[in-house]
């Protein structure tokens, strides 16, 4: 879901003027990518550095009112470790994986079953827990810093349409329909001396992340009109502890390797909501939909 560290690559840069008190000097090439790292986790190889939002996702079909279908609670786990390359300088590289839970919009709590209310089925909840969300490449001075910045605060703005073959296709199409079509939002907020500062190893950042999708796979609603958006506001946590208790329970009993990042020297390939969805359908763990009961909700 929240791949902040390879989207954030593809935003546009303008960099304003930098205020003076700061440790190191936003306008090198040097100075952002130690920016960067500090926004991202932390310029300690290996601290664990947590991020965590809330927020509802909504229905959205031609002919009819949008629709909260759910509450959404997710988090990142993830650390950084520093490369060296002899001709492009000091970089670093991100390493995360993801969680993101499906709420029922009134009570709050982790939804197992959901009852379809386009086709009446009761739908099995597949919750998004992507493991990896890694940057594929490590990050050098060079980029493009993608930060605007007044007085002592700095914003990153970043829309990022997808649209390609979805790995869903052939057998899936009852599932997903055609091709993945969705776009990803982000907003990054915080102030200039928390991301510069000698005081510390790792800013503080208020995030708002916005998605628009297709439907999601176990939703069963195949090429049916309409899409999904999500809206969500969160930041980067002090430490994993200060994550709400509904999502550490359930991290506790059914994911527990998110407590912690995937291992420093991680290669393997990312995880997305529907490659992972295509996993859990060909090791029997998805069942599908059943019937809905008479009255049932």
């Amino acid at each position: 879901m929240l791949k902040l560290g390879k989207l954030l690559l593809l935003a546009s840069s303008a960099l304003m003027a930098v205020p003076a008190a700061q440790a190191f000097d936003l306008n090198t090439p040097e100075g952002q990518v130690r920016a960067f790292r500090r926004m991202q986790c932390s310029e300690i190889d290996e601290k664990p550095i947590t991020y965590g939002w809330r927020g509802k996702a909504f229905s959205r079909v031609e002919g009819e009112a949008d629709r909260v279908l759910f509450k959404v609670e997710g988090m990142n786990i993830r650390h950084c470790v520093t490369v060296n390359d002899p001709e492009k300088g000091k970089g670093f590289r991100l390493i995360t994986r993801e969680i993101l839970l499906y709420l029922d919009p009134e009570t709050g709590e982790v939804l197992r079953t959901w009852k379809n209310p386009w086709t009446g089925k009761m739908n099995q909840v597949l919750h998004v827990a992507n493991d990896p969300v890694n940057n594929r490449e490590p990050v050098f001075p060079g980029f493009s810093m993608p930060y605007q910045i007044s007085g002592n605060n700095w914003w990153v703005t970043s829309t990022v349409p997808l649209f390609y073959s979805n790995p869903l296709g052939g057998d899936y199409q009852p599932y997903i329909g055609g091709t993945y079509h969705a776009t990803e939002m982000f907003n990054f907020f915080g102030d200039v001396e928390s991301l510069t500062s000698d005081k510390t190893d790792s800013a503080e950042v208020a995030v708002g992340w916005a998605r628009m999708s297709n439907w999601l796979p176990w939703m069963e609603m195949g090429s049916r009109q309409g899409l999904i958006y999500m809206h969500t506001a969160g930041r980067k946590l002090s430490s994993y502890d200060e994550l709400p208790a509904v999502i550490k329970d359930e991290i506790a009993k059914n994911y527990p390797k998110y407590q912690t990042p995937p291992p420093a020297d991680d290669n393997r390939r990312n995880e997305t909501s529907w490659t992972y969805f295509k996993k859990m359908v060909e090791s029997g763990e998805f069942k599908g939909s059943s019937e809905a009961p008479k009255g049932g909700h």
